[in-house]
């Protein structure tokens, strides 16, 4: 059981990634598609078409599913979804009806970091705390070798720890979330209102918009921080400033070993994790009379959150 094959799936608001993966972490085959707008039974149809293609080579194979939103993990409910239509949503007992076996459901971030625990830049580490920084700040806790979901399968969710009240509105709801300060969405909402203000230090950086302040996002700041442009990395040195006073909270609250930074965001800036890291040791409580834990780049990119999922089902398996 420990090492055959399982199925990995991850749903993303754009791309459903799916993979047959090893009882040692490796991608044997992957497949991807594009997420089938919001519409439930398209997307599940979708996962199924997945699951048994990549069934060919492997019948019998555990499916894990992971996919963004609070689910349920004794059920397989996805209670909810921040970009699909998903609301107390059986996502386990829909896939298992129409594929004819076990299906495992789990958090995104959840996936992501037990993979990283198992196979990555957490291995050997048996505090740890795994964030993927892209649009929002997702998380995952892996404590003494368990994936630590929290009584109701909402833990992780540490974009949402409110830093500055009444701060910028968050997707949540709320004002003031963390990821609204240390995030990819952080990055082009800075970017373009400093473009809007007609900057002069922002010319670069809207000239590599076409000149068009509304089409600056995350991705294009940080690709134009790599390339140089100063005002494009004092916005990630900035979002970096953000990031290391969350990991001084967090620190204060958990006390890993080891975070593990991941997602599209934390992958594509040095300097975004150079400055957190930074931001950490001087805003650390008790700094200079604790131990500080390590700040390490996630190594498994974006096949993380298949692997993980894959793994987990094989774990997990009823």
């Amino acid at each position: 059981m420990a090492t055959r094959p399982a199925i990995g799936i991850d749903i993303g608001g754009t791309k459903i990634a799916a993979g047959l993966v090893s009882g040692t972490g490796d991608v044997l085959h992957r497949l991807v598609t594009a997420t089938p707008g919001h519409s439930e039974p398209e997307v599940e149809t979708a996962v199924v078409d997945l699951v048994r293609a990549l069934s060919r080579d492997a019948p019998d194979a555990p499916v894990g599913v992971g996919a963004a939103g609070w689910i349920n993990p004794a059920t397989g409910t996805v209670l909810f979804s921040p970009h699909l239509a998903w609301r107390h949503e059986p996502l386990r007992d829909r896939l298992e009806e129409r594929l004819g076996r076990g299906v495992t459901v789990t958090n995104d971030a959840d996936a992501a970091g037990w993979a990283e625990w198992r196979f990555g830049a957490g291995r050997g580490e048996d505090q740890l705390v795994c964030l993927t920084l892209g649009t929002g700040i997702g998380g995952a806790l892996v404590l003494d070798g368990a994936l630590r979901r929290g009584r109701h399968g909402m833990a992780g969710e540490f974009g949402h720890q409110m830093v500055v009240p009444g701060g910028h509105r968050c997707e949540c709801g709320n004002r003031g979330c963390w990821e609204q300060y240390a995030s990819g969405n952080a990055l082009g909402r800075d970017g373009r209102e400093l473009a809007r203000a007609h900057s002069p230090v922002a010319q670069t950086l809207l000239a590599a918009a076409g000149g068009q302040p509304e089409a600056i996002d995350g991705e294009l700041v940080t690709r134009m921080a790599l390339a140089g442009d100063p005002a494009s990395r004092d916005l990630v040195a900035e979002a970096g400033e953000w990031l290391g006073i969350g990991l001084a909270n967090l620190a204060a609250s958990l006390d890993p070993g080891t975070f593990v930074i991941g997602g599209g965001l934390g992958s594509a800036s040095p300097q975004l994790l150079e400055t957190a890291e930074d931001s950490y040791r001087r805003h650390l409580t008790g700094r200079g009379y604790r131990p500080y834990a390590r700040v390490v780049r996630a190594r498994l990119g974006a096949d993380a959150g298949l692997v993980g999922a894959a793994d987990l089902a094989r774990s997990e398996a009823r």
